[in-house]
């Protein structure tokens, strides 16, 4: 199945952020220093939308920050692609509270000399967190700009001790449909799937994250540990990780692998390159009714083109 064009928010299908609140996740992580949050009761047909969780304190300011200004963050959490809770774009945010996500632990294993089962304590808890404001871009033509908080996936990488064979990243979204039923359905070949090249793995931008907005992940967003690529597509932003995999081979990634024609393994954001079925020329913020000029690499060329010099980005879509 293909991502379909997504339709325009109104703001009377907001919910208020106050509508949100519940306790904290991600106990344990005392360095990052966060205060619970009180739970609150949702009038839905539905299963309640996940809350807001816990608050990080004493964040620094992370490098890269885009000087735009943030989407609120009932658009940043009720307008979401995460098609293990559904095609819909609110489906996230409606059934994702069913996602266990404490505990939670990730396996790192292939061309490393540390491969292990990890807790998401072990993995976070010696990195310093920080926020940055990143633009985010959907195939669809539409964006978002973002405040995460996370850390480089390039200083964990680091502590596994890559081995020189290692020339890509692999990562593996949780696949369980008690928890997911999105992926009761075969909209993809489930497990979510995704890859990177380890140069761009190892690129100062390539983000961990763990929360956004100063709040811990909700976790329609990916919780409780997710990807940001800035200067690719969003669907390169796997969520809700389980297995990062060092690989010699380039690995499979999902829409790749369910539409290799419009769905590239670089996927870098590129308005010279139309999607087959609309233009990638334009873009529209979510919030806003004008469309304004998509830019290379997302607005990060300065940051990133060097990653591809040489590449016919054409033909490397």
């Amino acid at each position: 199945m293909l991502i379909r064009k997504p339709s325009d928010i109104q703001p009377s299908e907001i919910t208020a952020e106050s509508m949100y609140r519940e306790r904290r996740r991600f106990l344990g992580l005392a360095a990052a220093g966060f205060a619970a949050a009180a739970g609150g009761a949702l009038l839905l047909p539905r299963p309640a939308l996940p809350a807001l969780p816990g608050r990080f304190d004493n964040l620094r300011p992370g490098p890269y920050s885009s000087g735009e200004a943030p989407n609120s963050y009932e658009d940043i959490t009720r307008y979401n692609n995460f098609y293990e809770f559904g095609t819909g774009k609110e489906d996230p945010a409606r059934y994702a509270g069913m996602l266990k996500t404490d505990p939670w632990s990730v396996i790192v294993d292939g061309e490393v000399e540390q491969p292990g089962r990890y807790t998401l304590e072990d993995l976070i808890k010696p990195h310093a967190l920080e926020e940055r404001i990143y633009r985010l871009r959907c195939v669809e033509a539409w964006s978002m700009v973002i405040p995460w908080v996370g850390f480089p996936l390039g200083d964990l990488l680091k502590r596994f001790r890559p081995t020189s064979r290692a020339k890509y990243v692999a990562f593996t979204t949780l696949h369980d449909p008690e928890q997911m039923p999105g992926q009761r359905r075969a909209i993809l070949d489930w497990p979510y799937v995704e890859g990177l090249r380890m140069d761009e793995a190892m690129h100062p931008l390539t983000l961990l994250a763990v929360g956004l907005y100063g709040q811990v992940l909700p976790k329609q967003s990916g919780a409780p540990l997710r990807l940001v690529v800035p200067w690719k597509y969003g669907f390169k932003s796997i969520k809700s990780i389980v297995r990062i995999s060092l690989t010699e081979q380039m690995p499979p990634t999902s829409w790749n692998r369910s539409a290799a024609h419009e769905y590239g393994f670089y996927a870098n954001v590129n308005p010279a390159v139309d999607h087959p079925r609309w233009s990638q020329k334009r873009e529209r913020r979510i919030g806003e009714l004008r469309k304004r000029e998509t830019l290379p690499f997302n607005g990060y060329g300065e940051q990133v083109a060097s990653l591809y010099s040489g590449m016919d980005l054409g033909k490397w879509f």
